[in-house]
């Protein structure tokens, strides 16, 4: 095997020597060259096809887009300024299944228009805008079948015509959904919200009311928003509850402090308003609200006089304090001769000009009524509470209420009257109230609990003895079965024939080993009867 290599060497060796310099640097130049070729080729081989995902994202989303497909450890590529988000041909329906069931875009569009990048030419736009609508059709299909449990899709998608005047609305798109669901599944409401979004993103002007979603069964799947909190009875009876006893928590804590906690009972009662109200605002103010006047950005003044003949005499209009001061002083004098005087003021004013998009919060407290009872410090002296403590709880309780009430900006402000009107203190001795004496555990045991554990004792000893005594009776019974059997495995007197002697005394020899060796106290109280009765 060395020999061989050797021999190898040398006819390398032997080949490189005899080449020219030249032929020595051609050969070297062309090796690196295909080895150039071939990294080079690997690299762009072993990139992935980028497409893209989104277009006409705003720069926001499209860094929030970026980062999330980071973490996912995705390669991604923005194109466009910003503007669009690319990614591996191989993950992109993965993506959009998956980025659409997190509320991903929330603009842009998803982008198919690579699909026509390798159309020849000729085509017509007519032809173009079907092939346009059937490859819609077909991709939003086969990302519906990302989704978990779903089988087959068939999309319908009816796109507006395009219109050539700016001004004019070209319309909406709608899309028709039919879900072909593997046996026995069904989709709930998360997939169902992303479904919506899906198909609403993956179209341009296509609103989620435009789209219908059935299934084989004909089961309608309608897009439904989570609940506003307050948006129904059993969540508005609650928030109302909780509101009601965080006040009374704060009251009994703060009432009970000063009082001592058994000595104070709280109730609140509240209105509370579920009305929501979502409204837009477009005011106009003065800048200056003394004068009602706006600022100044520019000002003009003319200011014109005339003398002589021919001047129209047609009274004095004047700038008093009862005239415009735009006008003409005019005054007639003898002979047609007159004058005028022409003064014209031209300000532009700027104003405040407000724009406002209010939403009110989904409830706010319309009515609060606190209802306490105070026990005195002696119950049976109702005066020895002073009327000073009690005029302290209902400033407290004041407080309270006109804090906690929604006061709106257009009704007339609560008055002193109003908050006491929902007030109520009664100072009076607790009947019902439970003493920490009766609640006191008795110091001794009872005496039928004594009884009771002694008739317990007596019938278990009773049920002992009965078990005992039973057990003792089948031991005797035994016994005497065992003494039976083993009496009439005595030998009996010799037969007329041989044969059948033999084989009872061998019967009777194989008893006696058994009983010998499973009981022998039973074998030796028979050999005991043996030797006695010998």
């Amino acid at each position: 095997m060395n020999q061989k290599l050797l021999q190898i060497k040398d006819t390398i060796l032997s080949f490189w020597r005899q080449r020219t310099k030249w032929q020595k640097a051609l050969i070297i130049g062309g090796a690196s060259l295909i080895i150039i070729a071939i990294i080079v080729s690997s690299i762009v081989l072993s990139k992935p096809k980028m497409i893209p995902l989104y277009t006409n994202l705003s720069l926001e989303e499209a860094g929030r887009i970026k980062e999330t497909l980071d973490n996912k450890g995705i390669q991604s590529e923005i194109a466009d300024n910003g503007t669009t988000i690319k990614v591996p041909e191989s993950e992109a329906n993965a993506l959009k299944v998956e980025l659409a069931a997190e509320g991903i875009p929330e603009s842009g569009n998803i982008d198919y228009s690579y699909f026509g990048q390798n159309i020849g030419f000729g085509m017509t736009d007519n032809e173009f805008d079907v092939l346009k609508l059937k490859a819609t059709q077909t991709e939003l299909a086969n990302l519906i079948k990302e989704i978990e449990g779903v089988k087959n899709a068939k999309v319908m998608v009816n796109l507006p015509k395009e219109t050539v005047f700016v001004g004019e609305d070209a319309g909406e798109a709608s899309a028709s959904i039919v879900l072909n669901l593997e046996p026995g599944y069904k989709l709930d409401q998360s997939q169902v919200n992303a479904l919506y979004h899906l198909v609403s993103k993956s179209v341009p002007n296509l609103p989620v009311e435009n789209i219908v979603i059935m299934d084989q069964n004909f089961d309608y799947y309608d897009l439904k928003q989570e609940d506003t909190p307050g948006t129904n009875f059993a969540s508005q009876l609650e928030i109302k509850s909780e509101i009601e006893k965080n006040i009374q928590r704060q009251v009994q804590r703060m009432l009970g402090t000063m009082m001592g906690q058994d000595k104070v009972v709280v109730n609140v009662s509240a209105d509370i308003d579920f009305t929501q109200e979502k409204r837009e605002e477009n005011l106009v103010e003065p800048v200056d609200e003394e004068n009602n006047e706006g600022i100044a950005i520019s000002a003009e003044r003319i200011t014109e006089t005339y003398t002589g003949t021919g001047a129209q005499a047609a009274g004095v209009a004047g700038t008093g304090q009862t005239d415009v001061p735009n006008t003409y002083q005019q005054a007639a004098g003898a002979n047609g001769e007159g004058e005028y005087e022409k003064i014209e003021d031209r300000i532009n004013y700027e104003v405040n000009r407000i724009k406002r998009e209010i939403v009110e919060s989904p409830y706010k407290i319309r009515d609060l009524g606190i209802q306490v009872m105070v026990e005195p410090p002696n119950p049976e002296n109702p005066n020895s509470l002073p009327q000073q403590s009690v005029d302290d709880i209902e400033q407290i309780l004041s407080t309270i209420v006109r804090t906690s009430i929604y006061e709106d900006p257009e009704a007339e402000p609560l008055t002193d009257q109003d908050i006491e009107d929902k007030i109520v203190v009664s100072v009076q001795p607790f009947s019902g109230k439970i003493n920490a004496d009766d609640l006191e555990e008795p110091s001794s045991f009872p005496i039928w609990g004594y009884v009771l554990i002694g008739a317990g004792i007596l019938l278990l000893g009773l049920l002992f003895l009965w078990w005992w005594k039973r057990r003792r009776d089948e031991e005797d019974e035994y016994e005497d079965d065992e003494f039976d059997e083993i009496e009439e495995v005595v030998p009996q007197p010799v037969q007329e024939e041989e044969s059948v002697e033999q084989t009872k005394a061998n019967e009777q020899r194989r008893k006696l080993e058994e009983l010998a060796k499973e009981k022998p106290d039973e074998f030796a109280k028979l050999l005991r009867t043996w030797l006695y009765e010998d």
